[in-house]
């Protein structure tokens, strides 16, 4: 598979899953109706497990711009490649928000509240503040590029020739756990001050979407805030990139 086509793939998965999710949880008269954050968080884990699973022989399951920034930044990804990761990105997130409105169709025309129709497709903070909502992103971000930049996989010891060498061995689909897992305890843990979007395809494809769609009694598309969950990200992943960059080698 071509790893663009990949990448949208799995941005538009990702962005089905996760905000569909929040669909289920705060739109009206579904049957995971007010069932709460840690379902929410559970499910954009997994959200995140399934979108790996599907592209990363493909692409790497980049999924998100600033984590395709920062590995270029630490020297792990081409330059070359990165405005056709990002492009494909941000239509997968658009895809993906517009899939989830077609998914639960009914049950927004059905809800009153215009701001949880809203929160189906991008992330608002719980107190407004600029420097401490795009602190509360950078963070968030930091710590989901920072482990995936350390993730490793096993390795044991083989003999040849009277010389021991360390081969890696693979974890197949179960190391598509790993990510989603991080992404777990993020939004268990962080996620209770913006939202965590730690993806700028995640917010502002959805964004997009809400602002284009038909959506009945939908509000505005909360522009003024929509540079954060896009700038914080990329801050926090590209500091991310710097601090594994000074780790000393082993």
């Amino acid at each position: 598979m071509n790893p663009y086509i990949a990448e949208l793939i799995g941005t538009t998965i990702l962005v089905l899953l996760g905000n569909g999710v929040v669909a289920n949880v705060v739109l009206a008269n579904t049957k995971g109706h007010d069932s709460g954050w840690v379902v929410i968080t559970l499910g954009w884990g997994f959200a995140v497990y399934t979108a790996v699973l599907c592209v990363a022989e493909y692409s790497g399951a980049h999924i998100n711009p600033a984590v395709t920034i920062s590995l270029a930044v630490a020297r792990l990804f081409a330059w070359n490649l990165v405005p056709g990761y990002l492009a494909a990105q941000m239509a997968g997130g658009i895809l993906g928000g517009t899939l989830v409105y077609l998914v639960y169709r009914v049950h927004y025309a059905a809800t009153e509240n215009p701001d949880s129709k809203l929160a189906t497709f991008c992330t608002s903070p719980a107190i407004r503040g600029v420097a401490d909502n795009l602190f509360s992103e950078a963070v968030g971000t930091f710590v989901l590029v920072f482990a995936v930049l350390l993730t490793s996989n096993p390795t044991f010891q083989i003999s040849t020739a009277g010389s021991t060498e360390p081969v890696e061995v693979g974890l197949g689909s179960i190391g598509a756990l790993r990510v989603g897992f991080v992404v777990l305890t993020i939004g268990l843990c962080l996620g209770g001050t913006t939202g965590y979007a730690i993806n700028p395809a995640r917010d502002l494809g959805p964004r997009i979407a809400h602002a284009l769609l038909p959506i009945p009694g939908k509000r505005d598309s909360d522009w003024s805030y929509a540079w954060i969950p896009v700038v914080g990200p990329l801050i926090g992943g590209i500091a991310a990139a710097f601090a594994f960059m000074a780790i000393p080698a082993p």
